[in-house]
């Protein structure tokens, strides 16, 4: 038995967990970040100190600007590991606490590990109310924390220094759940945090965690061959379980031996290089036509490793085929069983394909499904050639921003992305050549995602010795969201590349409002219209972002408006590359100018009542939309 204090004994056990998969072992808890206030700092906060004292590469401490920020760096870092490590992170009570929930909901929507130790009031009440406590009259033990409870995987609190050791082990059991992780949280009162307790050897032992991957049972997967062998045009789509569990290589070997073309979600992009023949590139609300195209006709959609958000499945119209099935290969039964499936296969994504593989035998899609497949798949590569050409426009639009961008990456590289118009434009436009190279977190698309994010790849890159760039793509509006993290890149020396695509206003938002009958309401930054309810006066802000990034010791280069616009960007990021500290590349672009149609719809209800003729005229094709969703049975 150890004496030691509720902080001290969970630190050092956090610092002795391993996950296992396969041949690769590596520490759960790669590390903490922390930003320190009342409720903390006598505890995890000292907790961490003594640590690093004892054992400087036990526990790795890191500085945070922003308390979401670090939520964000430490998904980044999951996804890069394909979830098999992750970060803690440490905030104090109450608004600490509380700028951490955003964070939370975003990785328990990614399916995400990240281990979030937000600190409470006191458990013993003795000083009450205490500073930056809640106060309910209806129920005194309500606080900030339990606002983690519907955003977490796993939630409990420490009230009692007793229960440290089996809260400890659950939170690490969920965290390494393939089926079920996402944000775990473990509330830590202040004074609880800062009291002894006895803590047995074994709770400080080494632990290994082995990552599950269930093999399919074969009831199951003869019933889904089946219904494979009886399709004439069969579809995969591939989502993020591909690349979790990494099954890439069985991905690509299943598609080659049967002809199964492939469409991926935001979250599996990349499983498959671009340029492969049966890659038809994103589908759903922002995916390629070539792959919406296909979907439409499917009679059966081989769902791997996806939850089929709406954007998908184009708010339910993606396929229409009037009798199409489902087969639903998943580690989590509840994805495997959507849509109504038929044909669930609740296994890992790689003994899944391995499974229908064997059994499939000869089944080859015919000749004829083959052609529309190539044929859909050389219009549309033709399509973005043209989008993303270079020009002599003196405002590139964001396609030839991302081709000048695109160009300029090494084939390894990491493009990150999250929220605006960049997501659906990088899904149809970005050529991504390898398995970990195309980044977009789009469960939650949370503005202000991508700095934190990108510095989250980078650090597990740097762990992995890897040798790879991390290209952060962000807008102004998800910038102004979150940019503090630049000064982490610059504290720790951590090296991105940052390419601000500056439109002066929401352009994703504003081109939706334009379908909804609401044109561009809101979406400017522009001065404010006194005889108007809007900002949509010609005087742009005169908001200078990169002056901004510079503030925080950043290298920034300015790409000014000209005819020559997007060769000077494409030669800025092979400079930056070849730089050894962070870079933000800042570049004007026309935010009218849009990506090739991919003939995928979003369902975004419009007003069934309106003055305003563009209201009528947007509520009208809505239903015309509308009418083509596909009932759950």
């Amino acid at each position: 038995m150890t004496t030691m204090t509720v902080a001290q004994a969970l630190m050092t056990f956090l610092s002795r967990q391993y996950t296992v998969d396969g041949d690769n072992r590596q520490r759960a808890i790669a590390g903490t970040f922390g930003i320190f206030g009342h409720g903390n700092v006598a505890g995890i906060g000292q907790a961490l100190r003594q640590l690093g004292h004892e054992d400087p590469i036990a526990m790795p401490y890191h500085q945070g600007r922003n308390e979401q920020a670090m939520v964000h760096q430490a998904v980044g870092y999951a996804r890069m590991n394909r979830r098999r490590s992750t970060f803690a992170a440490a905030a104090s009570v109450g608004p600490g606490a509380a700028n951490m929930l955003t964070g939370a909901a975003l990785a328990t929507a990614n399916r995400m590990p990240v281990l979030l130790l937000p600190s409470d009031t006191f458990a013993t009440r003795v000083a009450d109310p205490v500073l930056q406590q809640l106060e309910h009259p209806h129920d005194t033990s309500l606080q900030v924390t339990d606002a983690f409870r519907p955003l977490s995987r796993f939630f409990d609190r420490v009230d009692r220094p007793e229960q440290l050791f089996s809260i400890a082990l659950a939170a690490m059991r969920v965290l390494t759940d393939p089926a079920e992780t996402g944000a775990v949280t473990i509330a830590l009162p202040e004074d609880v945090q800062a009291e002894l307790i006895e803590v047995p050897d074994e709770f400080l032992t080494e632990r290994e965690w082995h990552i599950r991957r269930p093999l399919p049972e074969p009831g199951p997967l003869d019933r889904a061959v089946e219904a494979i062998r009886n399709a004439k045009e069969p579809l995969i789509i591939a989502g993020g379980g591909v690349l979790y569990s990494e099954a890439e290589d069985e991905l690509r070997s299943f598609a080659e031996a049967t002809g199964i073309p492939v469409a991926t979600t935001q979250a599996g992009g990349g499983v498959l290089d671009h340029d492969h023949p049966l890659n038809l590139g994103g589908v759903g609300a922002t995916g390629s036509a070539a792959a919406n195209r296909i979907a439409a006709s499917a009679d059966v959609i081989i769902g791997v490793g996806t939850r089929y958000s709406d954007f998908t499945t184009s708010s339910r119209t993606a396929f229409a085929h009037p009798e199409a099935s489902f087969v639903n290969l998943n580690v989590a039964s509840f994805d495997a069983y959507k849509h109504g499936s038929r044909y669930p296969i609740v296994a890992d994504a790689r003994s899944g394909l391995l499974g229908l593989g064997e059994r499939l035998g000869g089944f080859r899609v015919s000749t004829a499904h083959s052609r529309k497949v190539e044929t859909e798949k050389a219009g549309w590569v033709a399509e973005v050639d043209a989008s993303t050409a270079l020009t002599d426009t003196e405002l590139p639009g964001q396609p030839e921003i991302i081709g000048a961008v695109n160009r300029a990456t090494g084939a390894r590289d990491v493009v990150v992305q999250a929220a605006g118009s960049l997501p659906g434009d990088l899904q149809k436009l970005w050529r991504t050549r390898d398995a970990l190279g195309y980044h977009v977190e789009y469960a939650f698309s949370c503005m202000g995602y991508e700095i934190a994010g990108g510095l989250g790849v980078r650090r597990a890159i740097d762990a992995a010795g890897d040798d790879r760039d991390v290209v952060v793509m962000v807008g102004d509006g998800s910038y102004l969201m979150l940019h503090t993290e630049l000064v982490t890149a610059v504290a720790e020396g951590l090296k991105l590349v940052v390419v601000l695509v500056q439109n002066h206003g929401y352009a994703s938002i504003g081109h939706l409002s334009e379908t909804v009958g609401a044109p561009r309401f809101g979406t400017w930054y522009r001065k404010y219209d006194g005889e108007s309810p809007e900002f949509r006066t010609d005087e742009i802000l005169p908001v200078d972002l990169a002056a901004n990034a510079r503030s925080y010791g950043i290298d920034v280069v300015e790409i000014d408006p000209g005819p020559s616009a997007s060769t000077r960007l494409a030669e800025a990021v092979e400079a930056a590359r070849a730089a050894e500290t962070s870079t933000l590349i800042h570049i004007n672009s026309d935010p009218l100018v849009y990506a090739p149609n991919g003939e995928g719809w979003w369902d975004v209800p419009v007003a069934a009542a309106s003055t305003m003729p563009e209201t009528q005229d947007a509520r009208a094709a809505y239903e015309e939309e509308r009418s083509t969703q596909r009932p759950l049975l």
